[in-house]
């Protein structure tokens, strides 16, 4: 999905190191002080044996272009298509360019996945550090420690919850766990994955505006600066955050003077490494301004992986104690129920007008929705994070059926007897019919947008004309003045008292919901 109020992405697939989409890459690397960096690749289910990395799929650079600017280009890189041998240098000295700040969303683990990917591909050694870097994560809790005047929460904001709050919009991760390993791409699995690498970009913004604004940029780059020029090289190499110029500079001086006291042998011998030294920046990369190096040097971090990282966790754990029977018996009824396919799961005498009501947890709430267009009683959690208890306590005491893609929950079935199914499908569409499909739902077009998509309540039985309409909107909700030349009918929720109308965006849902559930058919 687009951010909101912004131009549409820009997005470039590379699938060919000899593409014009490959060029553009390495010029818009050249013209980008900041970029957003993820990867998708398809998760590896079921494995006991030989423990191996996932291997990515797809590796997203968002770039930021020029200094000050919002003009930005996403690349998709198709690692499935390119020779990774032909980008592997190119990566590797972004990674670890001094002039580009790397942005991404834990993305030591995506480092850890891209690293075995090359390696397998022959690209030994695979890569192993970014930096500069920052992560979102740590800039979201930066500015809700300036914000509050306290240190932020310990648990993990996900990437969703972050934009939400700090960039007003909804990230859809419908799509996170799709197969990334198929070919094409759909244009869904491209604004997706665009769109993850693309809102680093605009919070990074956000968190560099307040730094402004607030005059909380640091002075300590300016200290840097002038006490770096006055020290020697070999302080220099013994401090850790002096700039990379800085070195170049000082060696350069010190290679002179050596120069002038030594025999030409050993001047050739420095010649050498002149040469070398000069080749770890060869590419013509734009300098960071003063504001972003400021940024870079008191927020600043590096990924760096150690042996240890390289090596699959299950290889890592300690030997467990074999599990007892009780336990081996109870995985074995859970992994029955996950993938069961009898009769539906539920009592029929609970269910309303001969059907069941669902319970849908937080991770499903879309399907909530989308039941309820299809006249579904179906409801959502009473809070916004609520215990594994709480779910299973309201689905007892509203005596409903609980949907979820949870596989723990499944183990607490015994408590509101077996009324808990496992949705196995991961969009919205697939879910819904799955859960017709299961529960034997009976669906016809008169059920269609028969309940509130707000509330999940019942509309009052007799339409609303657009008088009535109109008072009963007032100090709620307005009613477009384009409607009340058109005499359409208003439909009024018993529980929310929001108002319907049967527009366009009524017949094009009623239409969307007939081909879903091949109703037609």
């Amino acid at each position: 999905m687009d951010l909101p109020s912004e131009k549409p992405l820009k997005i470039h697939l590379v699938n060919s190191a000899e593409s014009p989409e490959f060029t553009h890459l390495t010029q818009s690397l050249t013209r980008s002080s900041i970029i957003g960096l993820d990867a998708e690749w398809k998760p590896i289910r079921g494995q006991t044996h030989q423990p191996t990395f996932p291997t990515v799929s797809l590796l997203q650079l968002a770039c930021q272009l020029g200094h000050d600017s919002d003009e930005s280009e996403t690349f998709l890189l198709d690692l499935h298509s390119v020779p990774l041998p032909s980008i592997w240098e190119l990566l590797r000295e972004t990674f670890v360019s001094p002039d580009i700040l790397k942005l991404g969303f834990k993305f030591k683990q995506d480092l850890v996945y891209l690293s075995s990917t090359f390696c397998l591909q022959g690209c030994d050694p695979g890569f192993d550090k970014v930096e500069p870097y920052l992560d979102i994560t740590s800039i979201y809790y930066q500015m809700q420690h300036k914000q509050q005047g306290r240190k932020g929460p310990k648990e993990t904001k996900s990437l969703a919850t972050i934009c939400q709050e700090v960039l007003g919009i909804s990230l859809s991760k419908e799509l996170q766990c799709s197969d990334w390993s198929h070919r094409p791409l759909t244009e869904e699995q491209k604004t997706y994955a665009a769109t993850d690498a693309h809102c680093l970009l605009k919070i990074f913004n956000v968190f560099q505006d307040n730094i402004v604004k607030k005059g909380n940029s640091s002075n300590d780059m300016v200290e840097l600066h002038s006490s770096g020029v006055n020290l020697g090289l070999k302080e220099i190499l013994e401090k850790h955050d002096i700039d990379d110029k800085i070195i170049r500079i000082k060696y350069s001086e010190a290679s002179h003077i050596f120069q002038a006291t030594v025999s030409s042998e050993n001047c050739q011998r420095i010649a050498e490494v002149d040469v070398a030294v000069s080749r770890t920046s060869s590419r013509n990369t734009m300098p960071m301004n003063e504001s972003l190096l400021k940024i870079v040097r008191k927020y600043g971090e590096k990924i760096l992986l150690r042996e240890s990282d390289r090596k699959p966790k299950a290889a890592r754990k300690k030997a467990k104690k074999h599990p007892s029977l009780v336990a081996v018996t109870r995985e074995k009824q859970l992994d029955n129920t996950g993938d069961w396919q009898g009769p539906p799961p539920w009592d029929l005498s609970l269910g309303g007008d001969g059907y069941p009501k669902f319970l849908c947890d937080v991770m499903i709430e879309g399907l909530a929705k989308h039941l309820r267009c299809v006249g579904v009683d179906a409801a959502i959690p009473s809070s916004k994070k609520p215990e594994s208890r709480e779910l299973l306590d309201q689905a007892y005491r509203e005596q409903r059926v609980l949907l979820t893609r949870d596989a723990k929950l499944l183990r607490h079935q015994y408590l509101i007897k077996n009324q808990i199914y496992r949705v196995k499908n991961l969009l919205k569409n697939e879910q819904l019919l799955e859960v017709i499909e299961t529960f034997q739902l009976q669906i016809n077009e008169d059920q269609l947008m028969s309940r509130c998509t707000k509330c999940n309540g019942r509309f009052i039985q007799k339409p609303l004309t657009t008088e009535e309409a109109v008072e009963a909107a007032k100090g709620f909700q307005r009613i477009p003045d384009c409607l009340f030349n058109k005499n359409l009918e208003f439909w009024q929720c018993m529980e929310c008292n929001q108002l319907y109308w049967e527009g366009t965006q009524y017949h094009n849902a009623v239409q969307k919901f007939i081909d879903v559930c091949k109703l037609n058919e």
